[in-house]
């Protein structure tokens, strides 16, 4: 039993061991194969050739040079323009403008004499382009100045050769539009601050109108208070034409911080509103002051009345301002009341959300065409600074009453418009991150002016 079961085992493991022999042997044979395949496909790969054993193979061609004395030919016979551009100067007549372009023609001077469109180049002020082309000589073919069409809009009039005569047209003038970056220190005013950094008046009344709901700018302004502001400029032929609207601003009152940038909304009455950097609205539902530039004449106390004597709570607040002086509405609303009031004079009362209402008194003179029942918005003239009533002398006396109770206006907390949501949000997160860039151009270094396309 022991000799059969060792002859049993040595068969298997002799088929084990011949199975494993044939295994590896097909394995290398089909390694070998391999390797063989790989190095005759490698050997078998074509070459590339050297530089120096290309063949080389010289051409010469003659080129036929144009002839010059053929280009003059062509040149001269060939009508010529001359361009020029000139600058009006004080006192210049249209012969001594002309003279100056190079245009030697009687005919076209008699026609913009005598044109009442072509005229108004003659009507343009000192320091004005105007642009000529001539022939050589001196025949104007086009004459271009860019006007005021008395709407406020700029056009380009134009005066052009129509065979022996001329013709006059109106053209939309072309501006190019520039974004430009200032910064200012207050010394003493707003507006000497503005003028010192170059930045153009109505720039600087729309800082005012950006930041009056968190700043007086008639008492809260500090020496060394500082700005930066970015805003729109329009160009023509690299010639300024106007200032547009003031895209974000910063400005430093004492500790205090405010930041704005424009944001255009569709739909908005105004076309857009000022913004903080993350989407809170900066129109609060009221005006800190009716008036843009005034001083607190009388606040909202306990005071002898100035003509009677008598001590009794003065229950609004005086702006003193000359005679004239824009009264603006201190928030959206609708006019209550126009009209004379007892010693209130002339006085205008508005109606707002929320039970609350405003009252301006001692006008001079109501704006044009007020009159109860309609809407008034935030900032509009409602009437003039006067003298009105039981008055001393020109001043507004400006009221703030809630259920018909007066409240102190310099005091009193009202809530702000609503913020940005949804992708109004969004779009604003896109043009306030510009904006947000820029101010820090500014504040990182000390430059008087940046200007980009």
């Amino acid at each position: 039993m022991l000799n059969t079961d060792n002859n049993q085992g040595q068969a298997s493991s002799s088929k084990s061991s011949s199975a494993s022999s044939r295994k590896t042997r097909i394995l290398s044979a089909t390694a070998v194969f391999l390797a063989v395949c790989a190095f005759g496909a490698f050997g078998v790969a074509p070459m590339a050739p050297d530089a120096s054993d290309l063949p080389v193979r010289t051409i010469a061609q003659e080129l036929e040079i144009p002839s010059l004395s053929a280009q003059i030919a062509g040149l001269q016979g060939s009508a010529q323009a001359y361009l020029r551009e000139e600058k009006v100067r004080s006192g210049d007549t249209l012969a001594t403008l002309l003279a100056r372009l190079g245009v030697q023609d009687e005919a076209a001077a008699d026609f913009i004499k005598s044109d009442k469109l072509a005229y108004g180049v003659l009507q343009l002020k000192a320091g004005k382009r105007v642009q000529a082309e001539t022939d050589a000589d001196g025949r104007l073919q086009r004459l271009t100045a860019t006007v005021n069409d008395g709407s406020g809009a700029l056009r380009n009039l134009v005066v052009a050769r129509d065979g022996d005569g001329f013709t006059a047209a109106m053209d939309s003038a072309a501006l190019e539009r520039r974004v430009e970056m200032h910064s200012g220190v207050i010394t003493s005013s707003l507006f000497a601050a503005t003028d010192a950094a170059q930045i153009p008046d109505h720039v600087a009344m729309q800082i005012v109108d950006m930041f009056s709901t968190n700043i007086d700018f008639a008492s809260d302004l500090r020496r060394g208070d500082r700005f930066n502001v970015i805003y729109e400029t329009f160009w023509q032929n690299g010639e300024f034409v106007r200032a547009g609207r003031v895209l974000a601003g910063e400005f430093y009152n004492g500790t205090s911080k405010y930041q704005s940038v424009w944001f255009d909304e569709p739909g908005n009455k105004l076309g857009g509103g000022y913004y903080t950097f993350d989407g809170k609205s900066l129109k609060k539902a009221f005006l800190k002051s009716p008036l843009e530039f005034s001083r607190v004449s009388s606040g909202f106390a306990m005071r002898r009345h100035p003509i009677s004597g008598l001590w009794k709570r003065h229950q609004g607040v005086d702006f003193a301002a000359a005679t004239g002086t824009p009264i603006k509405a201190a928030g959206d609303g609708v006019v209550d009341f126009v009209g004379v009031q007892g010693g209130y004079g002339n006085v205008v009362v508005l109606k707002h959300w929320n039970n609350y209402s405003t009252a301006y008194a001692h006008m001079s003179r109501f704006a044009s065409g007020l009159k109860k029942g309609m809407k008034i918005s935030q900032g509009e003239v409602i009437g003039y600074v006067g003298s009105t009533g039981w008055s001393t002398g020109p001043h507004l006396h400006y009221e703030f009453r809630v259920n018909n109770e007066p409240r102190d206006p310099m005091t009193v907390q009202v809530p702000s418009a609503q913020p940005l949501a949804g992708a109004d949000l969004q779009r604003f997160r896109a043009v306030s991150a510009d904006m947000r860039h820029r101010l820090a151009l500014l504040n990182a270094a000390d430059l008087p002016k940046l200007a980009s396309k």
